[in-house]
């Protein structure tokens, strides 16, 4: 009798601990981690740690690793993307090439080019969308921007010659700025 008497109080002792314990936590305000875990304390501890943070400065630190790798697309590497390569290869700390989604592209794109670009320029949205379908995993984290520029072009025409110039210079900018 006395062990099921000892039973029922501890029961009842835990059940009011546990009544007070509730009442405590309702009154706290609830943590917000946002605010725990603050940019400076972020940076204190990459600091600390020896890593680059956040993001832009790693980015500067790339940046002076070398020249801007910019890659060209176009369909069959014929007008749009070769006469990119050819206005932008004598700009200093940048790196061009170019290249073709089409299986009968002079210079058909490769794993290799993918991974070896910073900054990936297609000429139309067709063919961004066709790198992604074909290349997710090697793009997912690639710079990759759609020029708009229609096939109406020859090779080193005035006119493309100046829509690219117009049109690739905020992507390269905003590259080596970052």
């Amino acid at each position: 009798m006395s062990r099921e008497r000892s039973r029922a109080r501890r029961r009842a002792a835990n059940a009011t601990r546990g009544r007070d314990q509730s009442k405590q936590n309702r009154d706290k305000p609830e943590k917000s981690w946002k605010l725990l875990y603050t940019r400076s304390v972020k940076n204190r501890r990459a600091q600390r740690l020896g890593l680059p943070w956040p993001h832009r400065e790693w980015m500067r630190l790339m940046a002076d690793a070398g020249p801007l790798n910019v890659q060209f697309v176009c369909s069959r590497n014929q007008w749009r993307s070769p006469t990119a390569e050819h206005v932008w290869k004598n700009h200093s700390g940048v790196s061009v090439r170019s290249a073709g989604v089409s299986g009968s592209a002079r210079r058909r794109l490769t794993v290799a080019d993918l991974r070896w670009a910073d900054l990936i320029l297609v000429m139309e949205e067709k063919h961004r969308s066709r790198i992604r379908a074909e290349h997710r995993d090697e793009v997912r984290y690639k710079a990759l921007h759609v020029l708009d520029i229609p096939d109406d072009y020859q090779f080193m025409q005035p006119e493309l010659i100046e829509l690219l110039r117009l049109k690739v210079a905020p992507f390269i900018q905003e590259a080596t700025r970052a």
